[in-house]
């Protein structure tokens, strides 16, 4: 039986890589995108090479009376809904001090909001399908890191760690798990080029090295898989070990 999959923010990046994993594993995929088409056609194009349907619409899923539509087109497409990957995110750094409603209304209404009503939407599709499904909510490291700059993204992250333990208690009866994945430094671009900043990432992360899009892809199809039949409301952190440490600096890996 041909299991489905909706993956949001599947454009470029860790999305990108996930939904292309999935297909290898046998889904069949409805990707989002809300910038390049072009990027969402490629990620269609490799998906459809590895003999699996897919579809691309575009959704912005800050504005939340997009989600509703986009589940019903899901639905017209493929039907039941196997995995959702709740992956769309912005990343934004600023001062406490100098936060303003503009951009805390920007990222959290994608980052939390969006996650939360995403949630919503696929667990009536499987409550309506009697499905055993899964969601996986991407979360991050920074729920559990204290940056001076990094107050409403840590904090809508740490929302969605919060929230994937409710709602997976909620729909545990349904049979439906939730989890969370929490990337570190993840390499979205190419991975022969290293910036000076990274250089610093990887001198502060205990394995050495940065992340690559694969590693989160793996995490996901895992926890989709029947081997993760008995995990739900989980947070599974991959990060090389970052969050480690107390405090870190050079003097730690010395």
């Amino acid at each position: 039986m041909t299991k489905t999959a909706l993956v949001t923010g599947a454009g470029r990046g860790i999305g990108k890589t996930i939904a292309i994993e999935l297909a290898k594993a046998g889904y069949d995929v409805c990707v989002t995108y809300c910038g390049s088409e072009a990027q969402a056609m490629d990620t269609k194009s490799q998906i459809e090479s590895l003999g699996r349907k897919c579809i691309a619409v575009k959704a912005d899923l800050s504005k939340v009376e997009s989600i509703p539509p986009l589940f019903d087109t899901f639905e017209k497409n493929f039907g039941a809904l196997n995995l959702l990957v709740n992956n769309a995110g912005i990343t934004k750094f600023k001062s406490f001090l100098d936060v303003d409603p503009e951009m805390f209304e920007e990222l959290t209404a994608v980052d939390y909001r969006a996650t939360f009503f995403c949630a919503q939407q696929a667990a009536k599709n499987m409550i309506a399908h009697q499905t055993k499904g899964c969601i996986v909510n991407i979360c991050s490291n920074h729920r559990a890191m204290n940056f001076p700059i990094a107050s409403v993204y840590g904090s809508a992250k740490a929302a969605v760690y919060k929230l994937t333990q409710h709602i997976a208690l909620e729909l545990a009866p349904y049979g439906i798990r939730v989890n969370s994945i929490s990337p570190g430094y993840i390499k979205v671009t190419d991975p022969n080029i290293v910036s000076e900043r990274e250089k610093m990432m990887v001198s502060r992360i205990p394995l050495g090295r940065i992340g690559q899009p694969v590693e989160i892809a793996n995490m996901v199809r895992f926890l989709a898989s029947d081997e993760a039949q008995f995990i739900t409301g989980s947070d599974m952190l991959v990060d090389g070990g970052a969050l480690l440490p107390a405090l870190m600096d050079n003097t730690y890996i010395k």
